[in-house]
């Protein structure tokens, strides 16, 4: 897997990709955002690949969208709003999506920052670690009077309230990494030498675990707060009954009983 603008290393049933521009802080530019996207295609194809790390190189995760990028202009006739709006649909929401609904974990490592876009995209992950160095800014209203946008609006009040998010999307304040997890948006902080090596770890954890079962936390557990009990509850029974009839449950069934490690395939 050769890309432009990304690093993607195997290791096991484990994909790293990093983002690799890091004379812009990883700022997300089309060329950028079509590699993550091709990425992504690539994990959903290989059945070998069972868990996948999102990371930066160099000083900062992601510094948001490049707005140094000089392709970045209307066409003749085209207003700004409808250029900007276009390229959201073509290019950053498309990216994001397709890492959204990996069919398998994703944990996303953050180190240095993580700003506008950037922190959009590090709270992708089915798990999301940060560096104790790492810093987290939601820019967009204040620095440039535009709404959080890459799915800002809909991570941030599902893991840390509506409260937090408000106040982080109309004050841009930035938060280190220890405030990030104290208060959920993140789910460990560790030193910035251990985060690749955790990162890692935690991925092929998941990579040797019953992948199908994760995947469908991830789906009941995205909006399962916004719906009714009576309906949280069916979807649940739905779930189960699909995955109870995999191999995965069969062979931790069989492994319970008989006291041992389970060994799951992801089917």
């Amino acid at each position: 897997m050769e890309f432009e603008n990304l690093v993607c290393v195997r290791e096991g049933g484990v994909l790293t990709v990093s983002m690799n521009r890091p004379e812009k802080l990883n700022a997300l530019s089309p060329a950028l955002l079509r590699d993550l996207g091709a990425a992504a295609r690539l994990i959903a194809d290989d059945a070998s690949i069972r868990a996948a790390v999102l990371t930066g190189n160099g000083r900062g995760f992601c510094a948001g969208a490049d707005l140094t990028d000089p392709s970045a202009r209307p066409d003749p006739g085209q207003t700004l709003g409808n250029y900007v709006a276009a390229r959201l649909r073509q290019y950053f929401n498309a990216a994001l999506l397709s890492w959204a609904n990996l069919p398998v974990p994703t944990v996303v490592a953050v180190n240095g920052i993580a700003a506008g876009a950037g922190a959009s995209l590090a709270l992708v992950g089915d798990i999301t670690l940060a560096a104790r160095s790492a810093k987290f800014a939601i820019l967009f209203a204040p620095k440039l009077g535009l709404v959080p946008d890459m799915g800002a609006t809909h991570f941030l009040p599902a893991r840390i309230g509506v409260a937090r998010a408000r106040h982080l999307a109309l004050t841009g304040e930035s938060i280190d990494a220890e405030r990030a997890e104290r208060i959920g948006l993140i789910a460990e902080v560790v030193d910035d030498g251990q985060l690749a090596a955790r990162a890692q770890s935690l991925a092929a954890q998941l990579a040797d675990g019953p992948t199908q079962a994760f995947i469908a936390v991830r789906n009941l557990m995205n909006g399962g707060g916004a719906r009714a009990l009576e309906q949280q509850v069916d979807l649940e029974a739905t779930a189960q009954s699909r995955l109870a009839d995999t191999a995965d449950f069969a062979e931790g069934l069989t492994a319970f009983r008989e006291k041992r490690a389970a060994r799951f395939v992801g089917r």
